[in-house]
């Protein structure tokens, strides 16, 4: 094979694969979903395979790469802005343990068993389910977790202090549409939302950034 003809394709290869990063944003490797993963996998096949075959011409090369750059960014597009799209498409996160309490159903979903959560759970420094008040599975196959306060350090049994509950923080609002889901998650609707946003001193829920809400804390609120 030529050799020009390979140093073009590879210089064509690596400036298309510069300009989807850009335009796809910056994502930290633990931060992809599934689909990223695929992507990326997917871009290396269209540029190893077009490079190195005879018959791949050049512009069959700069046609995948605009062709399949396109489809990821019309796809992250459609899950920024069409938030009811974005569990379909994505997924969504899961909680496996509520109040201290394992939610098997949740389990079984994400087909996750005891030994696989225990091991995420020791990374991060977990070695006891006791221990834990809140564990979310997240999209791209973290496990985030908030310790029982009894746990936490220092704890506050070794302080002397009185026992509290854990409380799970629930985002409400995101760039001012509200999330229907966890509302019904906490039990309540649009209208407790927005009269406990009034007495908080905002009027228009659709002009915030977001709101997220905890039973102990109440409202946070982010305004853009």
């Amino acid at each position: 094979m030529d050799y020009e003809l390979i140093t073009i394709k590879l210089v064509t290869g690596f400036i298309g694969l510069w300009i989807m990063t850009r335009l796809l944003g910056k994502k930290e490797i633990s931060q992809l979903t599934p689909f990223d993963f695929v992507s990326s996998l997917m871009l290396s096949e269209i540029v190893g395979n077009t490079i190195y075959q005879e018959d791949a011409r050049y512009f069959q090369l700069v046609y995948g790469l605009v062709l399949w750059g396109g489809l990821s960014y019309f796809f992250e597009k459609v899950t920024q802005h069409a938030k009811r799209m974005r569990a379909p498409l994505e997924g969504s996160t899961s909680v496996l343990i509520c109040n201290g309490k394992i939610d098997m159903n949740e389990m079984k979903r994400n087909r996750l068993d005891f030994g696989q959560l225990r091991m995420m759970l020791r990374q991060k420094d977990i070695f006891a389910l006791e221990e834990v008040a809140y564990a979310i599975f997240e999209n791209n196959g973290s496990l985030s977790v908030i310790k029982k306060p009894d746990y936490e350090m220092p704890g506050r049994k070794d302080l002397g202090m009185p026992h509290v509950e854990a409380s799970f923080v629930y985002s409400l609002v995101e760039a001012g549409d509200i999330l229907e889901d966890n509302l019904r998650k906490i039990g309540k609707d649009r209208a407790w939302l927005e009269k406990g946003l009034r007495d908080e001193g905002y009027g228009n829920v659709e002009a915030l950034a977001f709101v997220e809400w905890s039973k102990d804390k109440g409202f946070f609120v982010m305004e853009p």
